[in-house]
């Protein structure tokens, strides 16, 4: 102990050498290029070229409020409308718990096995009591998102419904001009949101499962008049017996709806997107649509009905954002709002009073 050199318990050992600085210049770059915005001309490049960096943000251009982004987005969109519609795209809803989210990572999977390239797109405005939304949806696809040949995006969240579908519509421009020839379009549950969903698709599936409850109860006649195919879905195990009843009895329900101006009979089947079982009958059917529909013209002339659709619900949508972001209106709103409440002011009469002062 005499002869051994004492050390403290304190004493640092001398570790790995650092450089002598960091390359603060090169991590300022890479934040700034981060932070910066694109031109209308690079983000249309990236498109065309298959790049989904370009694509997402292009899409977050197009669904951001910000004014100033209005101008940029719509360029964008321009330039990728000549190499837009070349795809076909596809509707699914079901109530909450039918299994959405992984029939569409099953039939996913099956197109882009085929050579498809599949773009997943969610309409859905938050909740305007939770504030909650359908952004889960990217994590429990956990296959199809790291396919190469699949893009799931989620709907930015928004209170009307209206202009989430509107970000929708464009969002689906820009898919196809990135190269997805199938958009899928997915809707929360059975709702107002069918119908904008409807408004912007070549085929809408309506997914159930048996095993529910009475099979027909709480479905609106509109969403059975809208669905072009009803798939039962979770055809598997014990439930095989009770899937195959619930199509007999959709069957029978469909027999009593008008024919559709698409000429096309609506269709019942089964599937289990757990097992992967009818799955390819699924496509089979989509594909008899669009056979159908394209050579009795109807496929080109919805298309045209859509864009026209778009073209009003735009313009509605924009006149309501208009009216509620003018400084006279903002002003005025909250005093109007008092005296509707405590009956000073019918409903109506306050109504043409802030319209006057926009219009003035």
């Amino acid at each position: 102990m005499g002869n051994q050199s004492k050390k403290s318990a304190l004493t640092e050992n001398k570790g790995i050498e650092q450089p002598e600085s960091v390359n603060t210049n090169s991590v300022i770059k890479i934040q700034q290029s981060r932070k910066v915005l694109p031109s209308s001309n690079e983000l249309v490049e990236g498109i065309l070229s298959g790049n989904i960096a370009a694509l997402s943000r292009a899409i977050t251009l197009v669904e951001s409020t910000n004014v100033s982004h209005l101008e940029k987005a719509n360029e964008v969109i321009n330039a990728c409308l000549p190499h837009a519609n070349q795809s076909v795209r596809i509707g699914i809803t079901g109530v909450p718990g039918v299994g959405k989210s992984t029939f569409i990572e099953a039939f996913g999977n099956y197109l882009t096995s085929s050579g498809k390239k599949v773009a997943v797109l969610a309409v859905d405005p938050s909740s305007t009591i939770s504030h909650g939304s359908i952004l889960g949806d990217k994590t429990r696809m956990e296959e199809l998102v790291k396919d190469k040949n699949a893009y799931i995006r989620p709907s930015a969240s928004g209170e009307t419904l209206g202009g989430v579908a509107r970000k929708t519509r464009e969002a689906i421009i820009l898919c196809e001009a990135a190269g997805f020839d199938t958009i899928i379009i997915e809707t929360v549950g059975v709702g107002q949101s069918e119908t904008a969903v409807h408004s912007m698709v070549d085929f809408f599936l309506l997914l159930k499962i048996s095993g529910a409850g009475d099979e027909l109860q709480g479905i609106k006649r509109g969403i059975m008049e809208m669905a072009d195919a009803i798939v039962i879905n979770k055809a598997d195990g014990d439930n095989v017996a009770k899937a195959k009843l619930t199509k007999t009895e959709f069957n029978r329900a469909l027999h009593l709806f008008p024919a559709k101006n698409s000429g096309w009979t609506p269709t019942v089947s089964t599937c289990s997107a757990m097992e992967n079982t009818g799955i390819d009958a699924v496509w089979q059917t989509i594909s008899d649509y669009l056979v159908l529909t394209t050579s009795n013209t109807y496929f080109t002339e919805k298309r045209k009905e859509q864009n026209q659709y778009w073209m009003m619900e735009t313009i509605n949508e924009q006149l309501k954002s208009n009216f509620y972001n003018h400084p006279e209106i903002i002003k005025e709103l909250e005093a109007n709002k008092k005296a509707v409440q405590n009956d000073e002011i019918s409903p109506f009469a306050a109504a043409q009073i802030l319209l006057k002062k926009y219009f003035k």
